[in-house]
Order: C-alpha cells, then structure tokens, then sequence
C-alpha cells in the first residue's frame, strides 16, 4: 500500500483540512515519516508572498531529495500558484480545495493532473479524530465577504459560506464521545457563520455547549464588528475560553482606512475593555510597515497600543502580496523600519502578557498535550503555555493548577 505523507503550511483552517485529507484516505497508508512516503501532500498556504517562497522551497527541497516522490499540490496556494507550478513540472498534480474529500480516488491517478475545482464548495466531511492532537479543530464556515486592501484569500477560499449547523454538531459529538473536550472553531472568517442560514455564532455556541463532554470551546480570529451583544452574553459561560482574538489589524485610523478595514479605533477601545472587564485574555492581529505607515501613523498607533488591555498578539511585517490592492500603494516602508516596529510592538505586548499572568496564576485549567521526560506543557483558560513536571503520566489529562510560577514567556508548575 503506498505511503502518503501530509505536509501543511499556514493556518488553523489549513490543519482541519489536512485533518479531512486524512480521514479520507482509504487504499492508501498514512505515514508520519516523509522519508517513507511515496506521496508528499503539500497543503500549501498563500497568504504573502513570503508564504509562497516557503512552498516553494519547500517543493523544491523534495524534488531534490526524494526525486521518486509525487508531489501534489493542495491548499490556498494551488489556486495561486498551482498552474505555473505544474506547467514547471515542480508537482505532480494540483488539487483545489472542493477536491479533498475526493483525495483517494485523485491519488489513484497514474498521470499528471490539475483538478482545481471551484470555490464555492463547502465540506460535508465528519472528522471523529485528530491524529497527534488534543485538541480538535472544527471548521465551521469558510471564505470571506471582506475586500481588506491587503488580503489574497477571498480570491482564493472564495465568498463566505457556512457549513451546516447539523454537520458541526455530529462531528463535536463524535470527537467528545472519543475523548476531546476543548473544541477550536475555525474558518476563513469565523465570525460571518450562519448569516446565510439565519443563525449566528452566538447560536452555534449556546448549540455546542450542550453537547456531553463539551469542557472548553474557544474561537478562532473574531473581527470587532462580530462581537455582538448575543455572543456578549456569552462572556460569563463557564464554557467559554478566556481567551479571545480580535483581529484588529492596526490602531491607526489613517491606516485602518489605506487598509479598507471596518473597525475604527474608538469603537475597538470600547470592544477590548468590555472584554477586559470579564476577566478575558486578549489577541490580536496586527501588520506592521504597510505602505502609508509614515512616522506619524506609526506613533499614534504604538501610543494607542500602549493603552489597549491586549495579553497576545500575531505580529506581521506586511509582505507585499500579488493581486491585492496594497501591492500597487506607494510610500513603502523600509524593511529595517518594519523591522524596528514589529520589534517594538511585540515587546510592549509581551509585557502586557506577563503582567497578566502575574494577575493570572492561580485556578489555572490546563489541557495538556503529551509530555517526555515528566515534562508536559499545555495552555489554560487565558491561552498562556505552562510547562507542568509530574511523575505522573498526564499526557491528553486536564489538571488544575493553583501554584504556578510566572517565568518569561511561559508558566511552570509541578503537579502533585
């Protein structure tokens, strides 16, 4: 039986589809060695440019080693890049995101091939297992009706779509009757699911939670326009992560506007101490150096930083992405400015963390993952890493934690 191997670049979204790729493979073998494979699965992200060349690399770097090995390209990438890459001959075959759930059949395929497919397909795959996980990823909606300046995924996940509130909910039961209890909804843009079948996040949410084996959900990158006041009344469920990521993008209104963003600054402000004020942890995305980010923009913006109650952040130096609307702005920053910012912020946010858990360190609710040596790590209700060293085997187990110890960028304990 031919060995398939599952290499994935990118975002939570891209885990639950390897995760689908995976279910799916029926006359082939799932292995966890890519030196063993005979098909190396590339599920390839393409958010920057920076991204594509990591694939690409990555393409080539196979080629090298394992020229026996066929290559397939699946993922974002495949409906960016995939064409010129199979022209190129750099891969087998190309498959589009509505053809992986028909991954084994494709694989079967004795020639070259290139079935991209089409973006308004949405999965009605029940994953009941996440190899190597956890935690479970659920994907529950996909694409995204927004135009930021910046972004090539709507071209290339398409329009917002959801899946079906039924599918979720089987797949959830499923996953807790197998042993998972903290749940990770996932998707392009989250926050947009259910609008075009008159539900809503919050819905979903209250849904899921009444799900037997259901102990913690947490939610991928929210947009500040999302939190409503149903999904508000949500803050206090002891279901609830928290832990919530607010994907801001910046705290310069000038930029906010150069990025086609639908937040404002004061309304963010209202937004992130709202959720302070339940005792939520807070993250963000934020891109650093985008074209327009004079010194001016830049000081308002680290200043207003400085006043946010955020604990996390996904910083980026904007990497000039092909086809999307940035790419063709003037007044580029430097590289080494972007640099020097990226480092500023995070050193602020990092800051902001650890006085946090300092606040933070005791009633600590931690899902470890396997551990070696007596060493485990998980993260808790607040989403902060502890390192946890037991005699004990607690590998998958949830622990409660009452004396961590806040140490740089993680908390460490000793579980007794």
């Amino acid at each position: 039986m031919r060995k398939v191997y599952f290499k994935t670049f990118g975002c939570r979204t891209n885990q639950f589809d390897t995760q689908v790729m995976m279910s799916k493979l029926k006359d082939f073998e799932l292995t966890l060695n890519e030196e063993s494979a005979d098909v190396i699965m590339v599920n390839s992200c393409t958010v920057t440019n920076g991204a594509d060349s990591s694939v690409r690399a990555y393409i080539n770097g196979v080629n090298r080693k394992y020229p026996q090995v066929n290559v397939i390209l699946a993922g974002c990438g495949s409906h960016s890049k995939g064409e010129s890459l199979f022209a190129s001959k750099k891969v087998f075959g190309v498959m589009g995101h509505s053809e992986k759930e028909n991954i084994n059949e494709i694989l079967k395929n004795k020639t070259p091939f290139y079935e991209i497919g089409d973006l308004k397909h949405i999965d009605s795959t029940i994953v009941d297992e996440f190899i190597g996980k956890s935690r479970a990823f659920i994907k529950i909606q996909e694409g995204c009706d927004f135009a930021c300046s910046y972004c090539i995924i709507p071209s290339v996940r398409g329009s917002a779509r959801s899946h079906k509130e039924a599918d979720i909910l089987t797949q959830i039961e499923k996953l807790a009757t197998n042993g998972f209890g903290e749940f990770i909804l996932t998707g392009t843009n989250v926050g947009s699911y259910g609008k075009e079948q008159g539900s809503s996040m919050a819905k979903l949410l209250k849904r899921i939670s009444r799900i037997r084996g259901v102990r913690r959900i947490r939610i991928g990158s929210l947009e500040p326009i999302q939190i409503d006041d149903e999904f508000k009344e949500l803050l206090t469920e002891p279901w609830m992560a928290r832990h919530l990521h607010i994907a801001l993008q910046h705290t310069s209104d000038k930029m906010l506007t150069l990025m086609n963003r639908r937040n404002d600054f004061r309304s963010d402000v209202e937004l992130l101490e709202a959720l302070a004020s339940h005792g939520y942890a807070i993250g963000t995305d934020y891109i650093v150096g985008h074209p327009g980010e004079d010194e001016k923009a830049w000081s308002e913006a680290i200043s207003r930083v400085k006043t946010l109650p955020l604990t996390h952040v996904h910083a980026f130096s904007y990497s000039k992405r092909d086809g999307t609307a940035s790419a063709n702005m003037n007044d580029i920053v430097k590289g080494n400015i972007a640099k020097e910012r990226h480092k500023e912020l995070t050193s602020i946010i990092k800051q902001k963390n650890f006085l946090f858990r300092q606040e933070h360190d005791n009633n600590l609710e931690v899902l470890l993952e396997k551990g070696q040596k007596g060493i485990y790590h998980g993260y808790d209700q607040y989403f902060n890493r502890i390192e946890i060293k037991s005699n004990e085997d607690l590998s998958g187990n949830w622990v409660f934690i009452t004396n961590a110890v806040v140490q740089g960028e993680k908390n460490v304990a000793l579980y007794q």
